[in-house]
């Protein structure tokens, strides 16, 4: 049994995760892939392939349409299906991996479907906010994004904040 101070902020990250996959391939093509991930209750790590860091403006972007779609209050389905429906549903599948006849889709309405074992919220609105800590090279082809959800994003924002706040007490003076 996983205590829900650990399970919860777990699931957020998890469901977070999807919505910066499709949000990165929104903004940055169709070419971009998952090439890893790692998630944990206080922070998440996303690989994907793209040749080239993310500018200042494209970041934004990126972090805006996860909000967006957190804000909006999407349901998420998860089921299991077979791999033929999934693939007829447009379902992302992670290439290399090998999947069964009976597959589980995990469904963001009207935004992200991609095959998942994990634990997920039941709803966007359950993340929170989102928050970008940092973006960077992995390797040849491959950009590595590590963020944050719920409280945790709350803080880095509050943070944000409270140094844009003292930056420009300063100015002033």
């Amino acid at each position: 049994r996983v205590p829900s101070a650990v399970r919860f902020p777990t699931q957020a990250n998890h469901t977070a995760t999807h919505l910066l996959h499709e949000a990165l391939r929104e903004e940055l093509g169709e070419h971009v892939k998952q090439a890893g991930s790692a998630v944990r209750p206080d922070k998440l790590r996303f690989d994907f392939t793209h040749g080239e860091g993310l500018t200042a403006e494209q970041r934004s972007r990126v972090e805006a349409r996860v909000n967006e779609k957190i804000f909006a209050n999407l349901p998420v389905h998860t089921f299991e299906t077979t791999q033929a429906e999934a693939r007829t549903l447009g379902a992302t599948m992670l290439f290399g991996e090998k999947y069964g006849d009976l597959v589980r889709v995990v469904d963001v309405e009207g935004f992200s479907t991609e095959l998942c074992g994990g634990t997920h919220v039941r709803t966007t609105a359950e993340i929170g906010a989102f928050a970008i800590l940092s973006e960077g090279s992995v390797g040849g082809g491959a950009r590595r994004v590590e963020a944050v959800t719920s409280g945790e994003a709350y803080a880095v924002l509050h943070a944000r904040a409270a140094d844009a706040d003292a930056l420009r007490v300063e100015l002033e003076e």
